[in-house]
């Protein structure tokens, strides 16, 4: 997918994604210290945002100029101080072993691309770092809400932790997530957590 096309997605509402962050990166991450931290495909920046919030120093990437201009105002509206870098993750290299949390959230792509995106993710994590990677799982297509309708987008949690070379996985698994409390409706996530020791 190109860049302009998430561009007009994201220009099409005031906001594309809900403003709260991922209440899976909420569980994996809020009990941890501050330090430096990596939002991988950020959006609009709702978990970058809500890591700064509690005291991180947040370095959020997308391709999307209007994502990171809605990010952007976000953070401002929040009192907050988010680095913005504006460039395709598929291409883009962050420096190794620079952050103490990384996350990948909800960057659906086919196989090859994702594993590359992933590496480079696990090369960025500093000692004693902890990644989380969430995506919709590849159940989510027949018994999940939401997300997109190709199979080959989707996640499969062992496929995600073998692309995590060189760190050690704690969680890879399909994991339940309330999108409607009042309608019962549930989505299926795929969440892995590893570190590097």
């Amino acid at each position: 997918m190109q860049a302009a096309t998430w561009d007009d997605r994201f220009r099409a509402g005031p906001q594309l994604c809900t403003l709260t962050a991922n209440q899976l990166v909420v569980q994996v991450l809020g009990d941890h210290h501050a330090g430096r931290a990596l939002d991988v495909a950020a959006g609009e920046g709702r978990n970058a945002v809500w890591l700064a919030e509690r005291g991180w120093h947040v370095t959020a990437v997308d391709f999307s100029q209007v994502a990171v201009d809605h990010g952007r105002d976000l953070a401002v509206q929040r009192g907050v101080t988010v680095e913005w870098v504006l460039a395709d993750v598929t291409a883009w290299r962050p420096p190794a072993r620079a952050f103490d949390a990384v996350v990948v959230s909800y960057l659906q792509l086919a196989a090859e691309p994702l594993a590359g995106v992933l590496a480079r993710a696990a090369g960025a994590l500093a000692p004693g770092g902890t990644l989380v990677a969430v995506g919709h799982h590849v159940d989510n297509l027949e018994h999940g809400h939401g997300g997109p309708p190709h199979r080959e987008l989707l996640w499969e949690p062992a496929q995600v932790a073998e692309a995590l070379s060189g760190l050690e996985v704690s969680r890879a698994e399909r994991v339940e997530r309330c999108v409607d409390v009042d309608d019962a409706v549930v989505a299926l996530d795929a969440l892995v957590v590893a570190g590097r020791g």
